[in-house]
C-alpha cells in the first residue's frame, strides 16, 4: 500500500533509541505502510506520558519502566499500554564530574572498570564524605519510571550505598543532563545516547559504565499505544510495526549508518552532531575527552538478532525493580499485568512469525543470583538494599 491514508501523531523524545521512528519517516517506510506520521519532539517523559495517555498521541516511544507503571496505575492514573515493539535495548551510560570520576579512581582497589569495583569505590567516596560533613553526591536520571533509575540504584546498592539514604537521584530531561552536570547541579547522571557522548565531547564528563556492563541485554524504549487503541485499530498497529521492523533492520546494518547519522542529526529530529550519533549506532564511544574509544556492540541495539521483538521476561525484571525500590507492592497480579504490557503476539502477528523464528533473550546482572522471572519472590530477598515491604 502506498497511499497515505491513515494519519498519526506520535511522540518522542531527542535520543538514539529513537533511531527506527524517526528513520521510519523519513525514508517513507511509513507512508508506504499507508501512514502519514507526524512526529512530535518532546522534552520530558511525563509530557510523552500524558499525551499517549489522554489521546493526543497515537503511539510514542517511551520509557519500557513508563509503559508498566502506567498499566498498573503507578504514581499516575491507570491507562493500560501494549508495547508491541522494542525500539532500544540497552543504550544507557553512567556519566561522572572529572572530579568524582578522580575520587572513584582513587579510592579503587581493584578494575575501576568493574561495576562492583566501581561501586565499592563509591561507596568509599560516600562514607568519606559524611564523615566530612558534606553534602551528599547527587546524581541525575530522566525518571522515576525508568531504567537510569534502576541501573544507578543497581550499581550504587551492589557496592553498599543506599540510593535514598546515602546520595540524592533527582529527575532531569535527557536533554539538560548535559547542563546539569557543567553547572555542578549533579554529579553525574545515568541517561541514554547521545547526552553521555556530548558531556565527554565538551570535556564536562567521563563516561564509566555503559549500561550493558550493569545488564547484559535490557529492553530500554518501547513502542507504546494504548490497550484499547491496539484492540480498535489493529491493522494500523501491525502496519506501523512492519514499518519499524524495516526502519530497524535498515538501521542496524552498519554501512547504513552514515545516512542514519545524518537522518537523526536534523535540527527537527536529535540535532547533535552526525559523529556523535554515528558513534552510539556503532558503539564506539569516547568515554574522556581525548581519551581511548571504548568499543562494544552491546552498547545500544536497534535492529537485528530479535531485538524489537518485545520480550516479557523484560517487563518481568522492570517489575522487581519497582517491587524492590518501594514503588508498588508484590503480588501475583500486577506481576501478570506487568509482563502483558510486552505484546510479541502482535509484534509477530505483524511480521507473520512463527514460534520456530523466536530467539531466546535474558538478562544477565553483573551482580547477585541469576534472575528467575517466574519466581521474584526468591530473587528479592538477595538484595541487602532495597525498601521492598
Amino acid at each position: 500500500m502506498s497511499a497515505t491514508d491513515h494519519r498519526l501523531r506520535i511522540g518522542y523524545i531527542p535520543l538514539v533509541d529513537a533511531t527506527a521512528l524517526i528513520v521510519a519517516v523519513d525514508k517513507n517506510f511509513t507512508a508506504d505502510e499507508g501512514l502519514d506520521v507526524d512526529l512530535v519532539r518532546e522534552v520530558s517523559w511525563s509530557n510523552v506520558r500524558d499525551k499517549l495517555n489522554i489521546g493526543l498521541f497515537h503511539a510514542a516511544h517511551l520509557l519500557a519502566p513508563v509503559a508498566i507503571a502506567s498499566s498498573l496505575g503507578i504514581g499516575h492514573v491507570r491507562v493500560p499500554i501494549a508495547a508491541p515493539f522494542v525500539l532500544g535495548v540497552n543504550g544507557n551510560a553512567i556519566t561522572l564530574t572529572a572530579g568524582l570520576h578522580r575520587l572513584l579512581s582513587d579510592a579503587c582497589e581493584g578494575d575501576l572498570s568493574d561495576p562492583m569495583e566501581s561501586a565499592k569505590a563509591l561507596a568509599r567516596v560516600v562514607q568519606k564524605r559524611k564523615q566530612q560533613g558534606r553534602d551528599p553526591l547527587t546524581f541525575g536520571m530522566t525518571f522515576p519510571f525508568s531504567n537510569h533509575n534502576y541501573q544507578l540504584r543497581f550499581w550504587m546498592a551492589a557496592g553498599g550505598v543506599d540510593p535514598d539514604e546515602d546520595v540524592r537521584l533527582v529527575v532531569l530531561p535527557p536533554p539538560y543532563m548535559v547542563e546539569s552536570l557543567a553547572s555542578g547541579h549533579v554529579d553525574g547522571f545515568c541517561v541514554g545516547a547521545p547526552w553521555n557522548s556530548v558531556a565527554v565531547d565538551l570535556g564536562i564528563g567521563r563516561i564509566l559504565h555503559f549500561g550493558c556492563d550493569l545488564v547484559a541485554r535490557l529492553s530500554e524504549k518501547v513502542l507504546a499505544v494504548r490497550q484499547s487503541y491496539a484492540l480498535d485499530q489493529p491493522d494500523i498497529v501491525s502496519r506501523l510495526v512492519r514499518a519499524l521492523a524495516r526502519a530497524a533492520d535498515f538501521s542496524a546494518v552498519e554501512d547504513n549508518h552514515d545516512e542514519v547519522a545524518a537522518i537523526l542529526s536534523a535540527p527537527h529530529r536529535i540535532g547533535v552532531a552526525r559523529d556523535i550519533i554515528r558513534g552510539a549506532l556503532d558503539g564506539r564511544l569516547r568515554t574522556a575527552r581525548g581519551g581511548p574509544v571504548r568499543t562494544d556492540k552491546r552498547y545500544m541495539l536497534i535492529g537485528g538478532g530479535g531485538v524489537p521483538r518485545p520480550d516479557p521476561v523484560h517487563a518481568a525484571w522492570i517489575y522487581a525493580q519497582m517491587v524492590r525500590w518501594g514503588q508498588t507492592p508484590l503480588s501475583d497480579d500486577a506481576m501478570r499485568d506487568a509482563r502483558a504490557v510486552y505484546r510479541p503476539d502482535l509484534y509477530d502477528a505483524a511480521l507473520g512469525l512463527s514460534d520456530d523464528d523466536i530467539p531466546t533473550d535474558s538478562i544477565e546482572a553483573f551482580a547477585g543470583p541469576a534472575f528467575d522471572a517466574q519466581n521474584i519472590a526468591a530473587y528479592l530477598p538477595a538484595w541487602n538494599i532495597g525498601r521492598q515491604g
